[in-house]
C-alpha cells in the first residue's frame, strides 16, 4: 500500500468514527425533551455539515493526479484541522 492510500484510509477511518458519533448522538435526541432536542438537533446538523465536508475534501484529495497530491494533501491537511476542530467543537456540546 502506498503512502497516498495509507493516507486516504486513515481519512476514511475517522469520516467513519465520526458517523459513529453522529449515529450515537443521534439516540440521544430521540431520548430528550422537547427543548433539549431541539439544541441537539442543531448540533447534529453542524455535525453532518463538518463531516460532508470532510468528505468533499477527501473526494478532492483523492481524485488529484500524482502531480498535484503534495499540494493538495498540504491543503486538505489545513482544511482537515479546522473541520476536525469544528465538528469535535459541536461533539463536545453533546456532552
Amino acid at each position: 500500500m502506498t503512502e497516498r492510500e495509507q493516507y486516504i484510509d486513515k481519512a476514511k477511518a475517522k469520516l467513519d468514527q465520526w458517523n459513529a458519533e453522529i449515529d450515537k448522538f443521534k439516540a440521544q435526541v430521540a431520548g430528550s425533551d422537547a427543548d433539549a432536542e431541539i439544541e441537539y438537533r442543531k448540533q447534529l446538523d453542524e455535525m453532518r455539515n463538518q463531516r460532508d465536508k470532510a468528505e468533499a475534501k477527501l473526494k478532492e484529495l483523492h481524485d488529484a493526479s500524482d502531480d498535484a497530491w503534495d499540494d493538495m494533501k498540504s491543503g486538505f491537511d489545513k482544511a482537515w484541522d479546522s473541520i476536525s476542530s469544528a465538528f469535535d467543537n459541536a461533539m463536545s456540546r453533546f456532552k
